[in-house]
């Protein structure tokens, strides 16, 4: 019996992804916003460049980046945990590729569009069924379709996808059902996953016979590193709830300390009184009188 590893995490999507261009065309193909006649033919990939460090996103992010026969660029993340910054970080690397496609003194008429694929395997918006955001620049206020195709960003919650397809985005359904349910704790398979030749290869990719003692270490590492950063996240979490309950407490008690004195004041009590009662300062006692 197979055991299997999880592809999202980033030595298996690599593997698939990042080594085997046919694979990835039709992941691409499938869960990109591209017309029946805008697809990706082939495609070949680009060396992954450095980003901007960013806190708490060091290692549980893999990326592929590649380009098509038409000069169209396409950077795919896949991120375990949601955080604000993720959106950033592929907004920057699609900006990027924008900015390099062209040398000193080229015609802007040669920039080709770059699409940004952010897959998450968590729930970043809570308060909506949608589980797919496209996002392009539109044109606001008069009600046309003007668009500007050169920069799309699309953000995929897997855990949100209906797992009941669709005759026109069966393949997309499937290959994110892939992602989703192949892991560690799988036994079978399921069928209509295997009936796609390229989803059924990238299962055999997802194989533990497939890799070397070096990628299973690496493999243990990305999960350690996941832990470690979610416990972060949560203690960071945490800690901003018990300070935020603080501040809520002492900034009771002054408007407490507040009302006391107005009321003790009204009555014409003595000052000398109503700063032993309520705790505030002659100084503070003054400043509220006036």
């Amino acid at each position: 019996m197979s055991r299997y590893l999880d592809p999202k995490a980033d030595v298996v999507f690599k593997k698939i992804f990042g080594e085997h261009p046919y694979l990835l065309k039709s992941f691409l193909n499938a869960v990109l916003p591209l017309t029946a006649d805008n697809q990706i033919m082939e495609l070949s990939y680009l060396p992954t460049e450095q980003v901007p460090h960013i806190p708490i996103l060091k290692r549980t992010i893999a990326d592929v980046k590649c380009t098509d026969a038409h000069g169209r660029v396409f950077i795919v993340e896949m991120q375990i945990d949601w955080t604000d910054t993720f959106k950033q970080r592929l907004l920057f690397g699609t900006s990027q590729a924008i900015v390099k496609q062209l040398e000193k003194g080229e015609s802007y008429k040669l920039l080709q569009p770059v699409y940004g694929l952010g897959i998450v395997a968590d729930v970043f918006d809570k308060d909506a069924p949608d589980w797919y955001h496209h996002y392009q620049l539109v044109k606001r206020g008069d009600g046309t379709n003007d668009v500007i195709e050169h920069l799309q960003l699309v953000f995929i919650e897997l855990p949100k996808f209906p797992v009941q397809s669709t005759a026109d985005k069966q393949l997309r359904l499937l290959w994110l059902r892939f992602l989703r349910e192949i892991d560690e704790k799988t036994i079978n398979v399921a069928q209509e996953l295997l009936d796609i030749p390229e989803i059924s290869e990238a299962v055999v990719l997802a194989e533990e016979s497939a890799y070397t003692l070096g990628e299973l270490n690496a493999y243990e590492s990305y999960w350690d590193a996941v832990r470690i950063e979610k416990t972060l996240i949560e203690d960071n979490y945490e800690k901003g709830k018990i300070e935020g309950k603080a501040e809520g407490i002492a900034e009771g008690i002054e408007k407490g300390k507040i009302e006391v004195a107005k009321s003790l004041i009204s009555q014409g009590i003595d000052l000398s009184i109503v700063s032993t009662a309520s705790g505030l300062s002659a100084e503070e006692l003054s400043k509220l009188i006036k």
